[in-house]
């Protein structure tokens, strides 16, 4: 029986409360034979011991809870670290209530064998136990075998149907590992009815994929080849029968397609590899990634053919508005609004909206002013950075060469908005509703215009300290009134 010895600070503990009836289970395992597990992600299962036995042993070394009890899970928490303890489960299908799916329950009980509860895992990768005493791996379905291959297979082909997320962490995982999916996972997916899933639980998947690919796009691809993409961002769907100019647009799939799709997968990778070159936290690169991803979505619906420079060009003109608007009506069926307390849909929408006007000034830095650069800092509230590297993403995203950093444009705005000193604070309003207050301005309407036109005027170098400002209000003001 082949050995796989692990060590983390509470190992000792778990083996002496429950000797040779506890295993390591799940992604743990397949990712120790990768060389990349954690002790953060080690769960147990515990044989032969009810859930009260289990609380009994425990609950003098840490927090114990017991949310999960009805299905034999306890949280324990020890020294800052909570592990997963389960008893042994089967799933038993009930009666289907929508085409290709069907609802489960869950059935804990101390003696179902260890090999029961392995069957009931989604891949063979993830289908391994450890057994915790002599680190004996207990492999009844070959996932060793699946991991060296770098292949994802059902674990049981009949019962996969029963739970549609696991069409999604398919595709998560052979983004993530870098795994092919086994062909006939893809037979069986294409008739899975998606529409149950709850949307925090895609949108989970969607944000691992991101942010623990090396080459997000791997993941999207899996999600339109699984048929999730058709049913769940029908908007990103339509990109991949959408074709583009292919003089402007190189970049082909291995078909020889130029489709929107194939230059969105490029940008999203592109993206993913300019983060990297950054000190960002999770965050602001969830930021880039989802407006990498839904950059070009309002291209399907503005495609037009137009004769210009000797030729029939394919033109998108108001694609960015249009996939603002898109990726608003995406981001309200998902329930997209902030992420660990970091606001999302905001600043992805503008910088959505406002992706091409970065290269705008690139194209014409000979006569641009600084009034161009302090509307599109003001536009994207300040979030330069993001901007310039989501468009040397999508002009990055037109070949498949590794971008290593910031291209000439890319390194041009970054010292050009430095040089001007226009920044996330300098373009805040110098003047604001309590100063019209002051001068007797009551709040309405009226207010409202002086404080737009003042700020316009900020905006376009006519005043860039309060004093001067105050000055031009007084002016506004006279001029309401008159």
């Amino acid at each position: 029986m082949e050995k796989l010895p692990i060590e983390f600070r509470d190992k000792k503990l778990f083996v002496r409360l429950f000797g040779p009836d506890i295993y390591v289970v799940g992604g743990f395992i397949r990712d120790a034979f990768l060389d990349r597990a954690s002790e953060k992600t080690i769960d147990f299962l515990i044989t032969r011991h009810s859930v009260e036995d289990i609380t009994a042993r425990i609950e003098s070394y840490g927090k114990v809870d017991l949310v999960g009890k009805s299905f034999g899970v306890i949280k324990f928490t020890i020294g800052g670290h909570t592990y997963d303890l389960s008893l042994p489960r089967k799933d038993h299908a009930l009666k289907a209530r929508r085409r290709g799916h069907k609802d489960f329950f869950i059935d804990s009980d101390p003696e179902i064998p260890l090999e029961i509860d392995l069957r009931r895992r989604d891949f063979r990768c993830n289908s391994m136990a450890l057994r915790l005493i002599d680190d004996a791996l207990i492999d009844p379905f070959d996932g060793r075998a699946d991991i060296q291959d770098r292949l994802i297979r059902l674990t049981n082909p009949e019962a996969f149907p029963e739970d549609p997320l696991r069409i999604i962490r398919a595709a998560r995982f052979a983004s993530v590992l870098g795994f092919h999916v086994e062909p006939n996972i893809y037979r069986i997916a294409k008739d899975i009815d998606l529409s149950g899933l709850s949307v925090e639980r895609i949108t989970e998947e969607l944000y691992r994929i991101l942010l623990e690919s090396k080459l997000p796009s791997r993941g999207m691809e899996e999600l339109f080849r699984l048929g999730a993409l058709r049913q769940l961002l029908p908007e990103l769907y339509r990109l991949t029968l959408s074709i583009q100019d292919s003089i402007f647009h190189p970049e082909k799939d291995d078909y020889g397609h130029h489709t929107v799709w194939q230059h969105t997968k490029l940008t999203l990778d592109q993206a993913r590899r300019l983060a990297r070159k950054t000190d960002w936290g999770h965050p602001r690169t969830l930021i880039l990634l989802l407006a990498a991803l839904f950059h070009d979505v309002g291209k399907a619906a503005t495609a037009l053919w137009e004769f210009k420079q000797e030729r029939m060009v394919i033109t998108n003109k108001g694609h960015d508005i249009a996939g603002e608007k898109m990726t608003r009506d995406i981001f309200d069926r998902l329930k997209i609004f902030s992420w660990n307390g970091t606001d999302l849909r905001t600043p992805v929408l503008e910088l959505i909206r406002c992706h091409h006007r970065a290269s705008e000034l690139w194209q014409n830095r000979d006569i641009v002013t600084k009034k161009a650069f302090n509307r599109l800092a003001a536009d994207i509230h300040g979030e330069i950075e993001l901007l310039v590297f989501l468009d040397a993403a999508d002009r990055t995203g037109r070949n498949e060469i590794p971008a290593e950093g910031l291209d000439e444009a890319g390194e041009w705005l970054l010292a050009k908005f430095e040089e001007l000193n226009v920044s996330r604070e300098t373009i805040r309003p110098l003047i604001m509703g309590r100063d019209l207050l002051a001068m007797d301005v009551a709040p309405g309407p009226g207010m409202g215009r002086i404080l737009k036109k003042i700020y316009q005027l900020q905006l376009d170098n006519e005043f860039d300290n309060r004093e001067d400002g105050l000055k031009i209000v007084r002016r506004l003001i006279d001029k309401e009134t008159q």
